[in-house]
């Protein structure tokens, strides 16, 4: 008879999973740990990504590495302006079999996968982003009177660049809020820049192993759904949530002054949720604070609103939210006399 594995040994074998991807990314990709970090917790918990970097910054490279080691299906799309919703989901054609009887037949568009990337989302016009809404939700598609299903699992990761903003089209908050995490990637370090120019003037091809199946997939996202979740954190992460909004009662009152609009209950579903990723990459059976803390920044930087006197005097959304960090005093937890 097969022995049952406790909870603990299963998180324990997932937390050596997860450094042997690691491992496996890193023959390709050079650094970016909190980025990679902050990628699996999206994929672990049905979450989706939002890339911002300069160009040249491997976005690409890391998101179809990663659909390889993961051994999911992945496809890009690069948004340009004449891109049309049709080139994203699918279209009806018609078609005539041999008795001369015409049909439509449904032909999926690339949207059908597992890891979608949206490559440069912001140079097409709003109709074509709305294209995903559906799709990034309720992870199916409606063309015409019909509804299909996408592939289970199913992920955007969309790319966005924050420099050159000639003729692009800004996403709506709607569609940001879509987004678990809001990703910023950065110039690699000097040591890190010396090994990226080392390994990829030479002529070597690296090749990676394939670690987990998208079967694996939906067995982790379950095994992180269980990861158990105490009222002080549930307290902590509504109170961070709620000091984002400027008409809350509780919120400071430089946040009154300084932003137009806050976060909305999404961001603290992906907060307690990335942080039930946190824990269990770690191997741990319950959310601390701290996993909460960590993902602040990536979850709440796109659903804050500042106004022009937040601009003004240099404030960042990563500077408020900092701020709140350090003021939302975190929950006492009772001791057991």
């Amino acid at each position: 008879m097969a022995k049952t594995r406790n909870l603990g040994e299963v998180l324990q074998e997932f937390k050596q999973q997860r450094v042997v991807i690691q491992q496996e990314l890193q023959k390709v990709i050079v650094g970016q740990d909190e980025v990679i970090e902050q990628l699996f917790a999206a994929i672990f918990t049905r979450g989706h990504c939002l890339l911002e970097g300069v160009p040249g910054l491997a976005k690409t490279l890391m998101v179809s590495t990663l659909a390889k080691v993961l051994d999911m299906q992945f496809k890009r799309i690069q948004f340009t302006p004449d891109l049309m919703p049709s080139d994203i989901t699918g279209t009806n054609v018609l078609e005539e079999d041999e008795h001369g009887k015409r049909n439509f037949r449904f032909v999926e568009g690339p949207v059908f996968t597992n890891i979608l990337l949206a490559d440069e989302i912001n140079r097409t016009p709003p109709k074509t982003q709305a294209s995903l809404l559906q799709a990034m939700q309720e992870h199916e598609v409606t063309v015409g009177r019909e509804t299909y299903n996408l592939p289970d699992p199913f992920f955007v990761i969309a790319t966005q660049n924050p420099i050159e903003q000639e003729g692009t089209y800004p996403l709506p908050e709607a569609q940001l809020d879509r987004f678990m995490f809001n990703i910023i990637i950065d110039y690699p370090s000097l040591e890190e820049e010396e090994q990226i120019l080392s390994s990829t003037t030479r002529q070597e091809k690296v090749e990676v192993r394939k670690i987990f199946s998208a079967r694996a997939i939906q067995n982790i996202q379950k095994l992180v759904q269980s990861v158990a979740v105490s009222e002080y954190v549930i307290k902590y992460v509504a109170k961070l949530v709620r000091a984002t909004r400027p008409r809350d009662e509780h919120a400071p009152e430089w946040v009154k002054e300084l932003i137009n609009w806050g976060a909305g209950p999404r961001a603290g579903q992906n907060l307690i949720n990335g942080g039930k990723a946190m824990a269990a990459m770690d191997g741990r059976f319950s959310v601390a604070i701290e996993d909460v803390r960590k993902i602040a920044i990536p979850v709440l930087r796109h659903r804050i609103g500042t106004n022009f006197q937040a601009q003004a005097e240099g404030m960042t959304n990563e500077d408020i939210i900092n701020r709140l960090l350090d003021e939302i005093p975190q929950p006492e937890i009772k001791k057991f006399e």
